[in-house]
């Protein structure tokens, strides 16, 4: 039997091979250039962009706008952004669905990720121009669908089957994802953002976010000798080794793609929560939000990394805990966990309602409101994300394990447009009764998992025979 093609026998950096470091910082960068942009994005739109006589110079506006406003009635610059941000959020991740395929049948995961981190780089120099601002986001978009599936495809193709070092592969690769995150809002909410009375200084944040997907692919192309082969070659020999198998799926491998699929729709209404922290929350703390701590004025993108902040601080005492109830058999099963996870989101806009009460009344609030509210939001991340990454890779059918990642990805999709939807009634709404709205979301989602958890935990908590590790990170 031909052995799948791997560079595990390469050289080695703390245990893993040498292309693990390559993937990690390429990654990190391609995320900064990610997460500035979006840092920087809601601001722009609503207090420059869409501003005074400015959107008659940006191309595209008239036709953009009339679409929104062709569904959803007539649009202020807030849902009008509400409603932009979450389709490109959403369409990156459809993109990456086609990329991921292209490269798999066409380009091959290297050359995808080249051109993915090439197109971004572009797309990201283009936001310097205001005018460019729509054929710039089409640009982003596609280069990510290239780029951000390929690069962690690749990662697995690092290791040889049932190398037990590919989990802790990728938890050390979704490091890098959120050192990108954390430091992005910093370094371009820093450059970008102007005081009031000065002039703007946009372009400033999106070239740094640019030059950030320049240093990436440098880093890539110097390490493309310690990276594995292309995933076509190795399918094609794993094929090659797999005697023919009939095409239709078992009565198991039937339930299992079916509770998967509900899954992921109950996920989507987690993720159209879980969006509000870049589209209301970023204006909340812009116009409603105390900033100063102690002497220290911060500026309103700093918001954007206290997520990031909390994956570092709390991964490790979730796992540990986690590892803790395993010992004495109550660690809860994967569903459950996501029931779970939509809880603590609930639990993050239910606080937000006290907040959303002073808000209401024109009070500033404590930037504290922000960080607890954060923090509760990152457990229900901690609690689902991940635990859904290992849901479908391992419960998936073999045969249709890249498919049911898509559909795990597809949620996320959908997710996110459901964010910018509920994000354009913000401006509307009473800040409280918003918040409740969205808490009630999510409550919501919870208990409907938790009630399906006892008929989707005895489907999926069996082990399929055949089995592909896929993995994948945000």
């Amino acid at each position: 039997m031909q052995q799948d093609v791997t560079v595990t026998g390469s050289r080695q950096f703390l245990g893993h091979p040498l292309g693990l470091s390559v993937l990690f910082g390429t990654e990190m960068g391609e995320r900064f250039c990610y997460y500035g942009n979006n840092a920087l994005m809601p601001y722009y739109m609503i207090d420059f962009l869409f501003a005074g006589n400015r959107p008659d110079q940006v191309f595209g506006y008239a036709t953009v706008r009339s679409v929104f406003e062709g569904v959803y009635g007539t649009l202020g610059p807030q849902p009008l952004e509400a409603l932009i941000y979450g389709t490109f959020a959403a369409c990156t991740y459809l993109t990456g669905l086609a990329g991921g395929a292209i490269a798999d049948r066409f380009l091959g995961q290297t050359r995808a990720v080249i051109l993915g981190a090439c197109t971004m780089a572009v797309g990201e120099f283009m936001l310097v121009d205001p005018r460019l601002f729509f054929p710039a986001l089409l640009v982003f978009v596609i280069g990510v669908g290239f780029l951000k599936p390929n690069v962690s495809t690749q990662v697995g193709g690092l290791y040889g089957a049932g190398d037990a070092r590919i989990d802790r592969a990728y938890s050390i690769f979704y490091i890098g994802v959120n050192i990108g995150a954390l430091v992005a809002p910093l370094i371009c909410g820093s450059l970008g953002h102007a005081a009031p009375g000065e002039p703007p200084r946009w372009q400033y944040g999106f070239a740094a976010a640019g030059i950030a997907m320049l240093l990436a692919l440098g880093i890539f192309l110097l390490g493309l000798r310690v990276l594995p082969p292309d995933v076509r070659a190795r399918r094609r020999a794993a094929e090659a080794a797999t005697p023919a198998r009939s095409q239709s799926l078992t009565h198991t491998e039937r339930r299992t793609v079916g509770a998967l699929f509900l899954v992921a729709f109950c996920n989507l209404f987690f993720w159209g929560c879980y969006g509000q922290q870049y589209s209301t929350i970023a204006i909340m703390a812009e116009r409603n939000v105390d900033l100063r701590v102690g002497p220290v004025t911060l500026y309103p993108e700093v918001v954007q990394s206290i997520n990031p902040f909390f994956i570092f601080t709390l991964t490790p005492l979730i796992i540990a805990f986690w590892a803790w109830q395993g010992r004495r058999g109550r660690e809860p099963a994967p569903v459950t966990k996501m029931a779970m996870g939509c809880g603590f989101t609930a639990l993050c806009f239910g606080l937000l309602i006290l907040p959303g009460m002073a808000i209401d009344r024109g009070q500033h609030v404590s930037i504290l409101w922000l960080v607890a509210a954060m923090a509760l939001q990152t457990l229900g991340e901690l609690y689902l994300f991940p635990v859904a990454l290992s849901l479908f890779s391992r419960a998936a059918p073999a045969r249709l394990a890249s498919i049911m990642m898509a559909v795990n990805f597809l949620s996320l999709a959908v997710g996110n447009y459901l964010a910018g939807y509920l994000a354009s009634f913000w401006s509307g709404m009473g800040k409280s009764v918003f918040f409740a709205m969205i808490a009630c979301i999510a409550l919501l989602t919870a208990l409907a998992i938790f009630a399906l958890s006892r008929v989707l935990n005895p489907i999926l908590d069996r082990k399929p025979a055949e089995q592909t590790p896929v993995s994948s990170a945000a």
